[in-house]
């Protein structure tokens, strides 16, 4: 009786290390989310389902505290440089922007990014998408921490880095001011609707 071995499929990516933005534009649409930091390629499986719930509650809440000229939107592109592209899970950019932008925004076009945290984008959304938000000159990040509950984390930019965040914990109102006013518990965006 003869046996067959499992295959095994792997993806071809088109170009070399390090990348660039041109080589990713070449990437085939295979459902992962491919990012570049200094030319490295950044690979994250599509979010899970408590994750998108949060991102699009985030959405919701943002929109309808928004002035007309400011608009939130999830992931879009974000070119940083030659060499550094990221999809961040949440951005606010100017409303004209949205509609002259093209395919990608550059970091004077946003005005906060939002990164969820899942168990494979930690250590890239605490520390290396903090630095290079701040880097690009990005005025706010938040950070949402779902293991907390989940815990929204609010960055300002001081200069070219970010001062330490201040938490704001599930069951609590955080009243923002930047980059418009808006109010929520960051405990409302895991719920179940009803």
């Amino acid at each position: 009786m003869a046996t067959t071995e499992p295959t095994t499929r792997r993806t071809v990516l088109p170009g070399e290390p390090p990348f660039t933005v041109d080589d990713l534009l070449k990437f085939p649409d295979d459902g992962n989310r491919y990012e570049l930091f200094n030319g490295s390629l950044l690979v994250s499986p599509a979010p899970l389902p408590l994750h998108q719930r949060v991102i699009r509650r985030l959405e919701s809440i943002l929109d309808g505290a928004s002035p007309d000229e400011l608009e939130p939107l999830s992931t879009v592109n974000l070119r940083v440089g030659d060499r550094d592209f990221y999809i961040p899970d949440l951005v606010v950019v100017p409303t004209e922007s949205v509609e002259s932008v093209g395919l990608m925004f550059g970091p004077a076009d946003v005005l906060l990014a939002v990164e969820v945290v899942s168990p494979s984008t930690q250590a890239r959304d605490r520390g290396l998408k903090t630095e290079a938000y701040a880097a690009a000159g990005i005025p706010v990040y938040w950070r949402i921490e779902l293991s907390e509950g989940p815990a929204l984390y609010v960055y300002r930019l001081d200069g070219d880095a970010y001062e330490p965040p201040v938490v704001h914990k599930p069951g609590e109102l955080a009243t923002l001011s930047t980059p418009f006013e808006v109010s929520f518990d960051p405990g409302e965006l895991v719920k179940r609707r009803g």
